[in-house]
């Protein structure tokens, strides 16, 4: 017999049941999800996960900051 918290793992891949919601898709095309970290530059934003350390650094030095998706 498993615990639930065990069986809710395998099912959904996390302990615990909730809905996030999606904010929308990045410059790149990513789906973005409200409390995610984002870098935005303009009126452009990245998700912050799917940067490379490379992209991340080019960001920074145009002036790119940090910011959670809402």
């Amino acid at each position: 017999m498993d615990h639930p918290v065990v069986k809710q793992l395998n099912v959904i891949g996390y302990p615990w049941d909730f809905e996030r919601s999606q904010v929308g898709t990045d410059s790149l095309g990513n789906e973005v999800y409200e409390g995610e970290e984002i870098l935005v530059l303009g009126n452009e934003y990245f998700l912050v996960e799917e940067l490379s350390v490379d992209a991340i650094q080019i960001l920074e030095m145009l002036g790119a900051e940090y910011d959670e998706a809402k």
